[in-house]
């Protein structure tokens, strides 16, 4: 039995091309992702495919890795965002992702929980943020959003922490998987239009502040090898100088 994953967007793909070496496995890499979205539908359409999902994994004794999200929605937009802190989620997106976590986690099935920040990697969805803003820049105006901050991750890292967690036999936890690191707009708009070699007009727009910073000391002690993966202010510039300019 091989190990399986649910799911068609960036994430899954990426999974696919570089399979994991684990059996009895199941990454559920699929669902809202869309940290503005409020329909119920499509929160409904998620629920019902992790709900039978996880119903699959019991029976077959297989470990459930559900993907969910370290996003300001779930963690809110200050303080630390720790996995074992009480938290309540600001937006419709984050209440159903904490909603997802606590299903898996009564279904008396192996579950493995990761919080993921903004994963970056090849072949993303258009409406993420790298694809939007290397395309603003491209036409020659981008909106920056004065306020916002994020934590940007490379997809071969997530890929690494995940391999590393399966080889550990990791079970009943959930571990935030970013590099701990926010970066503002301002900042990941002039390391794109360094990558891209062009300069864009921009337009503020006004967002409430941003200070979160994404826990990171679970994963780093269950994968001592994340501190060679470069955190620190010069992470931005070699991720997006890897995925910018291939970007379309």
């Amino acid at each position: 039995m091989s190990a399986e994953v649910i799911g068609d967007g960036f994430i899954a793909r990426y999974l696919r091309r570089h399979p994991l070496p684990h059996h009895r496995v199941t990454v559920l890499a699929a669902g809202v992702s869309s940290t503005s979205e409020t329909a119920p539908e499509q929160f409904a359409r998620e629920a019902r495919l992790v709900t039978a999902t996880v119903r699959r994994c019991r029976e077959q004794r297989r470990l459930l890795v559900l993907l969910s999200t370290a996003a300001t929605g779930l963690y809110g937009r200050q303080g630390e965002g720790h996995e074992s802190a009480r938290i309540t989620p600001l937006t419709p997106y984050g209440h159903h992702k904490l909603a997802m976590e606590r299903l898996v986690t009564v279904s008396g099935a192996a579950v493995l929980i990761l919080r993921l920040s903004h994963l970056v990697g090849p072949d993303q969805n258009p409406a993420q943020l790298i694809p939007s803003l290397v395309r603003q820049i491209r036409s020659g105006t981008v909106t920056v959003h004065h306020g916002a901050r994020r934590d940007l991750l490379d997809v071969r890292h997530f890929g690494t922490v995940l391999n590393r967690l399966l080889d550990l036999g990791v079970h009943g936890r959930t571990v935030n998987v970013a590099s701990g690191v926010s970066y503002s707009a301002e900042e990941i708009v002039t390391a794109l239009e360094a990558a891209l070699g062009r300069r864009a007009h921009r337009v503020p727009h006004l967002v409430p502040p941003e200070s979160l910073r994404i826990s990171t000391g679970r994963m780093r002690a269950y994968v001592p090898e994340a501190a060679h993966f470069g955190f620190g202010p010069s992470y931005l510039d070699g991720l997006i100088a890897r995925y910018a300019p291939a970007t379309v």
